[in-house]
């Protein structure tokens, strides 16, 4: 059922400092909705192509080919006859494009949007990725290294989205403004912008269950934390609304968060996306892993009711995690028997290296620019 956040939230709004009016106008326009629930068994595509848009390095000429039954393309440098060589470019955060077909249909959606919108900008260019066959925007958690290329992305492109574009997130919890750094420090760590969606035109979709992605996906909603995993803290979340319209609603938030102005992150609103490749399993993703990966994996398979995993790609967050830390990683995840993993942004050199010895051939390498397959 659609809302709006200016009717739900005015209240709290104008209850608020007087310079909140601001943020009254922002709010009044933004259209919010449940993303479609997954009700059923889940979709299933006959091939998924995972391109790296943003991640932190690239193995420019590393070769190309198949390693086992997944196709990995690797993009080297963007060289014209007619103007100097550009190159993709590399930063701390992620950026993913996913590509899937069921038959002849065929859906992309942009998972997450880096840390800059020129590393996206000009990375989207080079690796020749349209944004106006983009069927869905989806941002995993509210972390700047994932939503910070958002507003550029959408300032320099909005014209040519399709209408309506929807953009799925966990919840209210992404729009929170968020501070890192040892106490007393209280370092930014930004806030995702209402208006530029607003002005986007896109249609926000909270994903707080599990719910479907563009018809051939599907994301995890709150992640269960059950496994031995302590990830690391990676930031606090400032509860309430700023002046400039930036930060979150608290009357939208779970009731034990209502009332406080600062609280750690846990990241019940941080998901993972998904998909069911045919004969295959399930090819899961994760950002950043804050619930810790091997949760994420149990929560695809929990809301898929299929156990079989091909691959688990994305950051892991296991940087600087100890080495028994690592290690006890490992064994849960290899115990799941995968076919491939694929370690991306915060995972940490020392996770590849152990793993690698853990799970030998297969463990793939990554990089800005990278593509796998999987299927046919």
């Amino acid at each position: 059922m659609s809302i709006y956040l200016g009717s739900l939230r005015r209240r709290a709004v104008l209850a608020t400092a007087a310079g909140f009016g601001l943020a009254g106008g922002l709010f009044s326009g933004l259209r919010v909705a449940s993303a479609q629930p997954v009700s059923g068994p889940v979709p299933v595509v006959d091939r998924l192509a995972v391109r790296v848009v943003t991640d932190s390095y690239q193995h420019a000429l590393e070769p190309s080919g198949r390693v086992g039954d997944v196709a990995v393309a690797r993009a080297m440098f963007g060289l014209s006859p007619e103007r100097p060589p550009r190159t993709l470019q590399n930063e701390w955060a992620l950026a993913l494009h996913l590509e899937s077909a069921r038959g002849a249909e065929v859906r992309q959606v942009l998972m997450d949007f880096g840390w800059t919108a020129g590393t996206l900008n000009n990375n989207l260019e080079l690796l020749q990725i349209d944004p106006a066959r983009l069927d869905a925007l989806l941002l995993t958690h509210g972390h700047y290294d994932h939503f910070g290329g958002l507003t550029g992305f959408l300032a320099a492109h909005r014209a040519k989205l399709k209408p309506e574009l929807p953009l799925l997130l966990g919840g209210e919890e992404c729009f929170c403004t968020r501070e890192v750094g040892p106490e007393p420090m209280k370092l930014s760590f930004g806030a995702l912008d209402r208006q530029a969606i607003l002005d986007a035109r896109l249609r926000i979709l909270f994903a707080e269950r599990a719910s479907i992605l563009a018809e051939h996906g599907f994301t995890t909603g709150v992640i269960p934390r059950v496994s031995s995993e302590a990830p690391l803290p990676a930031s606090r979340m400032k509860v309430g609304l700023q002046p400039n319209g930036l930060g979150c609603a608290p009357e939208t938030l779970p009731p034990d968060r209502r009332s406080v102005t600062m609280v750690n992150d846990d990241f019940q609103h941080e998901q993972a996306t998904c998909y069911l490749v045919k004969g295959k399993g399930l090819v899961v993703m994760t950002s950043c892993g804050h619930r810790g990966i091997v949760n994420s994996v149990r929560a695809a398979m929990k809301v898929s009711g299929v156990d079989r995993i091909h691959a688990v790609l994305g950051g892991f967050h296991l940087m600087p995690a100890s080495d028994d830390a690592v290690r006890a990683t490992i064994a849960e995840l290899k115990a799941l028997d995968m076919g491939w993993l694929i370690p991306m942004h915060c995972t940490g050199s020392r996770f590849y290296d152990l793993a690698r010895q853990e799970m030998p051939g297969r463990v793939l390498l990554s990089s800005t620019g990278a593509r796998f397959t999987f299927g046919t």
